[in-house]
């Protein structure tokens, strides 16, 4: 599928809405660290079919993912507090990918949605999670493989890696950055599961090219309001995120 096979056809009008919804969901992404393919997804789908809207997301997300990961300064402090959770990504997911094969499984959606909903009203009301500096290791490699496994199932990997990520209080901009690498890890271990497995095209990624400037333009318009927000107020809009991304999750399971 080439760039003409995705917007050549489209009118202005919807050339422009398309950017403008990744404008929004890299807004979103600079604020709290995630939610562009599930923004980006759930209203391009009222436009297009969700295929074409997949394939629009491929560039973007990972381009993202990788500013995300930035300052480079503190790039490989923070790696080295996560690095077992990534090699667990890694090894999650190609197992998965040859055990699953492509990501599939309604059921999966829905139990990925309550459970992110629960752990968003948790952190809200309840005590915040902490990770004692002696289990990281091990309980890094546990999640990471745990992650690697659902995300190959349902090609979603926030859970368990984004409520592991803030059991170790990195503090703000250090979450932040810890799931730019955390996602980029994914992301890249997904395309070579599928790869692996005869399930992933390259053919979109020149139209997903062209969404890539909206994408870093709204986010990086999300990064300066971030700056602005108090730890306080930037938990709040990091669980309620989670929060709706878990019922979007939800509902989308049902529906299908």
């Amino acid at each position: 599928m080439s760039a003409n096979d995705l917007l050549g056809a489209g009118t202005p009008a919807l050339l422009a809405a398309t950017a403008a919804v990744f404008v929004l969901a890299g807004v979103v992404k600079g604020v709290v660290g995630l939610g562009l393919p599930t923004i980006s997804m759930a209203m391009l789908a009222l436009v297009m079919a969700p295929a074409q809207a997949a394939a629009l997301l491929i560039v973007p997300s990972l381009i993202t993912n990788l500013w995300q990961a930035r300052p480079w300064p503190t790039l490989m402090r923070v790696l080295r507090r996560i690095a077992t959770l990534q090699a667990g990504v890694c090894v999650g997911t190609l197992a998965g990918a040859a055990w699953f094969g492509a990501p599939a499984g309604h059921w999966a959606s829905v139990c990925l949605g309550i459970a992110l909903v629960a752990y968003a009203g948790w952190g809200l009301f309840g005590m915040p999670p902490a990770v004692p500096a002696r289990h990281e290791g091990a309980l890094g490699v546990m999640m990471g493989v745990t992650t690697g496994l659902i995300t190959a199932a349902t090609g979603v990997f926030v859970i368990p890696t984004v409520p592991y990520l803030q059991a170790l209080n990195l503090g703000k901009d250090g979450l932040i950055q810890a799931m730019g690498i955390s996602f980029t890890v994914s992301t890249v271990a997904l395309a070579a599961g599928l790869w692996l497995n005869g399930s992933y095209s390259p053919g979109a990624a020149g139209a997903s090219a062209l969404m890539l400037p909206p994408a870093l333009a709204g986010m990086a318009l999300g990064q300066w309001l971030r700056g602005r927000l108090s730890a306080r107020a930037f938990k709040q809009c990091f669980m309620v995120s989670l929060a709706l991304l878990g019922a979007y999750q939800v509902a989308q399971g049902l529906a299908g």
